[in-house]
């Protein structure tokens, strides 16, 4: 019988977090021991990575938000490319 796997719902480490700079106008991810500045819409996406919604769910609200914005396409390789840096579990 085949194994099922449950989709991923996206949600910050435990040692990150998601901060906005109001002066600079930029969103960061603050890790232990360095800050990282998100790019563009950035901050949005990370900030739905809250456990609670699938990749899928976290691109259908942003395509909600953007309407014509390439989320599809962007946005699960971005939030993997976060995985796979160890920011996102």
């Amino acid at each position: 019988m085949p194994r099922t796997v449950a989709p991923w719902r996206p949600a910050l480490a435990p040692a990150l977090m998601l901060r906005h700079d109001a002066v600079r106008g930029r969103d960061l991810l603050v890790l232990p021991e360095r800050v990282v500045v998100l790019e563009g819409h950035g901050g949005t996406v990370v900030g739905l990575c809250d456990g609670t919604r699938t990749v899928e769910g976290i691109v259908g609200e942003l395509a909600d938000r953007f309407p014509g914005a390439p989320v599809a396409d962007t946005v699960p390789a971005f939030l993997d490319s976060l995985r796979q840096e160890g920011w996102l579990t």
